[in-house]
């Protein structure tokens, strides 16, 4: 036999036994919590076109997809994200509607990522969409329901860390910087690298004033009162609206009572450029990315014919159980009842085994020379 054939490709793994059945518990969790709030249960497929991924749409980059084809020569990818899923189902299906549409799902992402760092290339998601709702209060909704459905989970030291994509493309804007340029920023500032972020501002010639502004994005980051810190004199309108959303969401935020919970961060930013307002990643402590993540993409449907604001966000439920394992959240698990059998005792036996699995009892059947 080859041995080969008994291991999994590297980034995957098998998932059994009491792991598996913590997951499906916390799945459910997540899942009451999301019809709770009126979220109705959809299901996309696995793989779909490569242009519903694809650099236009600001989505993962192509070298980070499971590409294949199809007998038809059509280049198709595993799923790296659900949002861009979301947006086409909504625009397929819900074209003509104009009240709010409320999504929620379950299922695994592929990314073909070469640096893992101890990162899966196939992670469980499970997460909520609201389209055509392009308001404060439905920002509010979505995040105060990303808390309630952790904290469902058993899970209790957490953060939602909140940032606004538009703050920092107003400034971008303002200070003439190229979509090219804001990109490569972004990834400087997202990962907190202010000596690079400050050399490409100076190769590509930005006044000292604009270059200012941009690198005290990553000072801005705290409880509510940074908000007021980053209302600069020289701050365009557009920025300054950003901060004033975001001023009202923790409004609306209190409202729910989840402020506790609530910090922000004007230099977060996201890898996907899809995102155009409020964006928001969830942490805890055991976990080195964040457990949950998601932003509002009022444009994204538009790629796909519906001109319709949306907000949504991801759990990544891997990383959630294996914080709930560190901080010894996960509750114990009932254990299967096992009855023995023999020829002469079996209907006996098997009476006893039917009245436990009434009462919700979890029992099996094992011949008495196989319980070893």
């Amino acid at each position: 036999m080859n041995r080969q054939l008994l291991h999994t490709p590297e980034g995957v793994r098998d998932i059994y036994g009491k792991e598996y059945a913590r997951k499906l518990e916390t799945e459910e969790h997540i899942r009451r919590q999301f019809n709770l709030y009126g979220y109705q249960d959809i299901q996309t497929p696995t793989f779909e076109f490569f242009d519903v991924f694809s650099r236009e749409i600001g989505t993962t980059p192509s070298k980070e997809l499971y590409k294949f084809f199809d007998k038809e020569g059509n280049t198709l990818v595993l799923r790296p994200d659900f949002t861009p899923s979301m947006a086409r189902c909504a625009a397929k299906y819900f074209m003509d509607e104009n009240v709010p549409i409320r999504f929620c799902y379950a299922g695994n992402t592929f990314t073909n990522t070469s640096s893992l760092q101890g990162k899966l290339k196939e992670v469980t998601q499970m997460g909520a969409e609201l389209m055509n709702d392009g308001s404060v209060e439905a920002d509010g909704e979505m995040i105060a329901m990303a808390v309630e459905a952790l904290k469902e989970t058993g899970l209790k030291d957490f953060q939602v860390s909140i940032g606004q994509v538009e703050y920092f493309k107003g400034i971008c804007a303002q200070a003439g910087i190229t979509d090219e340029t804001e990109l490569e920023l972004r990834e400087f500032i997202s990962g907190k690298n202010i000596f690079g972020a400050e050399e490409l501002l100076v190769q590509k010639g930005i006044s000292e004033k604009y270059k200012d502004l941009i690198l005290k994005t990553s000072d801005y980051f705290g409880t509510v009162e940074v908000l007021e810190l980053a209302k600069s004199p020289d701050l365009n309108e557009r920025s300054l609206n950003a901060i004033m959303r975001l001023e009202k969401l923790y409004h609306v935020l209190c409202g729910y009572g989840v402020e506790k919970y609530i910090s922000f961060d004007l230099g977060m930013l996201s890898k996907y450029n899809y995102y155009t307002g409020v964006i928001f990643k969830v942490y805890t402590y055991g976990v080195g990315d964040a457990i949950a993540k998601g932003g509002r993409y009022d444009r994204l449907l538009g790629y796909f014919g519906k001109d319709a604001p949306a907000i949504g966000f991801v759990v990544v439920i891997d990383d959630l159980l294996l914080a709930l394992e560190r901080q010894q959240h996960i509750p114990d698990q009932q254990e299967i009842c096992m009855i023995t059998y023999n020829g002469d005792n079996y209907e006996s036996r098997l009476a006893e085994v039917k009245g436990l699995r009434q009462k919700g009892i979890k029992a099996a059947l094992i011949p008495e020379n196989r319980k070893e």
